[in-house]
C-alpha cells in the first residue's frame, strides 16, 4: 500500500492537542512528518504521508478536532529534456527534493520528498518543471 500524502491546517486552539499520536495509536497508522511549521500565534501546518487500513477512520477523527484535512492529489514533474542543470529549483526547494548531485553538479528530483508547493515551477528559467493531476 503506497503511502497517501496530505495536509493538515490547525489552529492554536488544537495545537497542542497530541492528534499525531492518537492517529497512531487509535488507528493504526504508519505516519511520517514531512514538513511541519508551527507560526507564534500557535496556528499549524503538517504535511503528512500515511499509510494504513484506518486512514479514512482518521481523517474524521481530525476532522472532529477541528483540523482541516487536504489531500495532496497533485504531483510535480521535471521534463528531463528541458532541464539545463542551472540549480536555480535547489535553493529553493523547501524539502530538498530538487537537489545537486555532487561532483557531477547535475541537479536530480526526488518525488518522494516534494510537497508539490510550485516554488520550483515559479524559478525555473526554461519551464523544466510541470504540475500533473
Amino acid at each position: 500500500m503506497s503511502p497517501k500524502k496530505i495536509v493538515l491546517r490547525f489552529g492554536p486552539d488544537i495545537s497542542d492537542k497530541p492528534i499525531i499520536y492518537r492517529l497512531v495509536k487509535d488507528y493504526d497508522l504508519l505516519i511520517s512528518i514531512v514538513k511541519a511549521n508551527v507560526n507564534p500565534q500557535r496556528e499549524g501546518t503538517m504535511v503528512l504521508d500515511i499509510t494504513g487500513d484506518q486512514i479514512e477512520g482518521g481523517m474524521n477523527y481530525l476532522r472532529e478536532m477541528g483540523v482541516q484535512v487536504q489531500s495532496l492529489t497533485q504531483e510535480m514533474v521535471r521534463d528531463e529534456g528541458k532541464c539545463t542543470m542551472c540549480g536555480a529549483c535547489t535553493a529553493i526547494c523547501p524539502t530538498g527534493a530538487l537537489f545537486m548531485e555532487r561532483p557531477s553538479m547535475e541537479v536530480n528530483f526526488d518525488s518522494d520528498k516534494c510537497l508539490v508547493c510550485q516554488l520550483c515551477l515559479k524559478i525555473c528559467p526554461v519551464r523544466a518543471m510541470e504540475v500533473r493531476i
